[in-house]
């Protein structure tokens, strides 16, 4: 006779997954300590700088669709842009990924190419025992990174007006999503968003002898909490087709902001390859001013189609208010932003032996008019995207690992009343483990 014995919790983490988180935290202590630009655009002055956006490699390659994803291959994939959809995850899921992207500024006829590389996310996933997830993680939430100069004249005197920025904003989050029924679930985002920027203004006199630059260093540490929200319609249709519908948004909470300003006198230098020591250093118009930073609220709508693991397209349009976005008492102008998204992926054959059949191939093309508006001229932005998954091999039963890349091929601004075009190619690398940890053997 066969006697079922208690059962207990599975113990025997792979060796591998216990290196894979020890990397992960590795990585997430240099991601929070890190305040470097990865961006080279002069639209990153206003605000916070330029938004990432909660999106990882596998939703970046559709376009940056989200609201609406539920489901997407068989792999478990984490899909911070709505919360609710935690609530689908059915294995441990770990994605930790990089960033880079080149970027060719044009203005007139003048070019300058720049390129930057970074960390950008590091996610865990986790089922719970009833229909229901967590996650949470670290990836940027803004970055800052530009340099230009303005010549001018002052009477006879050559004078260059500079203006500089660099840093950013991190975003840590710990979410929650429950599935209420067979078809709504719902999910929050809580997030801790924190960071320094820096901004450089200074006033130079190229050659001049005897003449003092004046620079001005304007350093602004925020922090605050922000809260995001989602809900997701699923239903199932015949022939392994199924319609997800979302609705994810930002509650608008304020952050805090510190700020100081430093002045700095400098001896100009007789040729441009000579730099010489200051005079002296001395505090700007403020000192250690506090004050708070108006977030806007967001919203998107969105949706996606599937079928089974072999297809999925979707949409998403959004909307934010940033008109209400100011620093203290200061407005500095921005205007709503909207926007819309559509992609979708392939993947011809999962049960296929054949290895270019079980590969995810993703594409789509997505539309921003930006906050950012100059002289009456909206900065827009416009991209298209392609990106791959590929699936490796499993080394030990129960984990799945897959390699996800994403380009984004994009335009912002233009040459127009003498504004700045910015065309960029970004790419993200993600890697991503499924495991079954936390499961009960049973044994007779």
């Amino acid at each position: 006779m066969h006697h079922r014995i208690p059962t207990y919790p599975d113990t025997n983490m792979h060796i591998t997954s216990k290196a894979f988180i020890l990397l992960a935290l590795l990585l997430a202590s240099t991601l929070v300590h890190a305040q470097r630009a990865t961006t080279s655009s002069p639209y990153s002055r206003f605000g916070l700088g330029e938004i990432r956006g909660d999106f990882l490699p596998q939703t970046r390659a559709m376009g940056g669709i989200g609201t609406g994803v539920r489901y997407l291959s068989g792999y478990g994939n984490i899909n911070i842009a709505n919360p609710a959809s935690y609530s689908a995850l059915q294995l441990t899921t770990i994605d930790v990924g990089v960033f880079g992207n080149v970027t060719q500024l044009s203005k007139n006829q003048l070019s300058e190419d720049s390129y930057n590389f970074s960390l950008s996310h590091i996610n865990f996933g986790i089922p719970l025992g009833r229909p229901g997830g967590i996650s949470f993680g670290i990836m940027p939430f803004s970055d800052v990174g530009y340099s230009y100069a303005i010549p001018g004249m002052i009477d006879t005197t050559s004078i260059r007006t500079v203006y500089a920025g660099e840093g950013g904003t991190t975003k840590a989050y710990f979410g929650y999503g429950i599935q209420i029924n067979k078809n709504f679930s719902v999910g929050v985002n809580t997030s801790y968003i924190f960071g320094t920027l820096n901004d450089i203004n200074s006033v130079e006199f190229p050659n001049d002898v005897g003449a003092l630059n004046i620079r001005k260093d304007n350093s602004k540490y925020v922090n605050g909490f922000s809260f995001d929200y989602g809900v997701q319609y699923f239903k199932p249709f015949k022939n392994n087709v199924s319609l997800t519908i979302g609705y994810s948004g930002t509650a608008g909470t304020p952050l805090n902001a510190r700020a100081s300003q430093v002045v700095t006198r400098t001896p100009t230098s007789v040729s441009d390859d000579e730099e010489n020591l200051p005079l002296d250093t001395i505090p700007g118009d403020f000192g250690d001013r506090r004050y708070q930073i108006s977030m806007p609220m967001k919203h998107s709508l969105g949706f996606s189609v599937a079928k089974g693991n072999n297809w999925m397209v979707g949409g998403d349009v959004n909307y934010a208010k940033w008109e209400n976005y100011s620093e203290g008492n200061d407005n500095p102008g921005l205007t709503d932003s909207y926007g819309f998204a559509i992609g979708g992926q392939i993947t011809p054959d999962v049960t296929s032996v054949r290895y270019h059949n079980v590969i995810d191939y993703r594409l789509g093309f997505k539309y921003n008019k930006t906050y950012i508006n100059i002289d009456n001229q909206d900065i827009n932005q416009m991209a298209v995207t392609v990106g791959f998954g590929f699936p490796l091999p499993s080394l030990f039963g129960g984990s799945f690992y897959k390699i996800n890349f994403a380009t984004e091929f994009g335009q912002m601004g233009t040459l127009s009343n003498n504004l700045v075009r910015e065309r960029y190619i970004n790419f993200n690398l993600g890697f991503t483990l499924n495991d079954r940890w936390f499961r009960r053997t049973p044994y007779d």
